[in-house]
């Protein structure tokens, strides 16, 4: 119950507001993704870091709920590194997150 009404208090009125939670929403899924791969593959933030050709420090940033720079070449470059592919799909807009255009 108290999630709904700070959803209504603070998103719902506010399309702005409602955008930057999806996006903060989108940056952790990413960094827990990302973090359970690594672990799942048993690799350390280095030994990854090694393996796509950067520094654990950046490893380290991209696993940070908080960090918004995930790039689709960097996504690329992990997905290879532990065997997998990156997907990205297109959704239809929650109707408190859309944006309006014009």
């Amino acid at each position: 119950m108290s999630v709904e009404i700070v959803h209504r208090r603070y998103y719902a009125k506010s399309p702005t507001r409602a955008l930057q939670l999806e996006f903060a929403r989108l940056n952790a899924a990413i960094a827990r993704e990302i973090y359970a791969l690594r672990k799942e593959a048993g690799l350390t933030q280095q030994q990854l870091a090694e393996l796509v050709g950067t520094k654990g420090s950046v490893i380290s940033r991209l696993e940070d709920d908080d960090y918004a720079g995930h790039s689709l070449r960097m996504l690329q470059r992990i997905s290879a590194a532990l065997n997998c592919r990156v997907e990205i799909r297109f959704l239809p807009a929650r109707a408190h997150t859309r944006v309006a255009s014009g």
